[in-house]
């Protein structure tokens, strides 16, 4: 199980990255969503929107405007699933079901062990992933303290499950940084979200992070470093690394909206604007970056 860890406690292992002949997910991977607790539809469709952004479609495509959260896919594609010895088609991403729990049947206080739970109800198909989302107000075991966010699988069912935690309310100097003031390390000013939502622009950071992990090492055996059991995976072996001369406590030269003054790395559909975390190549043992 790989988690989106907080980059204070991230320790750089001596291994690289490597490939343990595995299985990654390609082809058509459809994606199920599992909303637990209250989101709005401007929240939903931030998120929505950056996973119809990473393999959108000819009419949607943000052709024009570069650097794109496609071209970061691409960047995994290539890099990663095409090395797996096992690319036959172009890797889709399909938005699937959609399934909300407002109510919070289960409390808002979670274990772990129910997040398995949650991502089932959300129908994942084989080769597929279930996103399970927990509103601000939802309190998951682990959430701050150690991480920002996980993914698992479910071998029986042939999918995998990402869990992700709106930090807003609960930590979102650690979790939703460099959004908000980080709450240790070097104080700079926080960054302007560039949808303007400080916790569903950070689960978008994480969310992308985990992404990542989970299609290059769904099932604990793809491509990671250091120990199985707390791996470092694609986006999670580059922490803090949004852009080129990134340090800790400054996340990298990034891009600036003119009008709104907010700071991002990708353009995605319909005119939206993400931040996603850089990706560790390991031809080069380099963090790579968009801008």
């Amino acid at each position: 199980m790989g988690s989106r860890v907080l980059s204070s406690l991230v320790e750089q292992p001596s291994e690289l990255l490597t490939y343990h002949n595995g299985a990654v997910l390609q082809g058509d991977i459809a994606i199920s969503i599992m909303w637990y607790g209250a989101f709005t539809p401007t929240q939903k469709s931030i998120i929505s929107d950056f996973l119809l952004s990473l393999t959108p479609s000819s009419q949607t495509r943000p052709q024009s405007l570069t650097p794109s959260v496609p071209q970061w896919w691409e960047t995994i594609d290539k890099v990663y699933l095409a090395k797996a010895g096992k690319k036959t088609k172009t890797t889709n991403i399909v938005l699937a079901e959609q399934v909300s729990d407002e109510e919070c049947s289960l409390g808002k206080s979670l274990k772990t062990s129910q997040i398995p739970e949650l991502a089932a109800r959300a129908s994942p198909k084989k080769g597929g992933i279930a996103l399970v989302f927990t509103a601000q107000d939802v309190a998951v075991e682990g959430f701050c303290m150690s991480r920002c966010g996980l993914h698992g699988s479910d071998r029986n069912t042939g999918s995998a499950y990402i869990w992700v935690g709106n930090s807003a309310a609960q930590c979102p100097g650690q979790c939703a940084w460099p959004f908000h003031q980080p709450m240790y390390g070097p104080q700079t000013p926080p960054l302007v979200a560039p949808n303007g939502d400080v916790g569903v622009d950070g689960m978008v950071i994480n969310l992308a992070s985990l992404v990542a992990g989970t299609v290059t090492n769904p099932f604990g055996d793809g491509f990671f470093q250091g120990a199985k059991e707390a791996p470092l995976e694609a986006a999670t072996a580059c922490p803090g690394v949004y852009g080129k001369g990134a340090y800790p406590g400054y996340a990298g030269d990034l891009l600036v909206d003119a009008t709104t003054g907010a700071s991002y790395n990708a353009n995605g559909v319909r005119g939206r604007k993400y931040m996603v975390p850089a990706l560790f190549d390991p031809s080069t043992s380099t963090c790579s970056t968009l801008v």
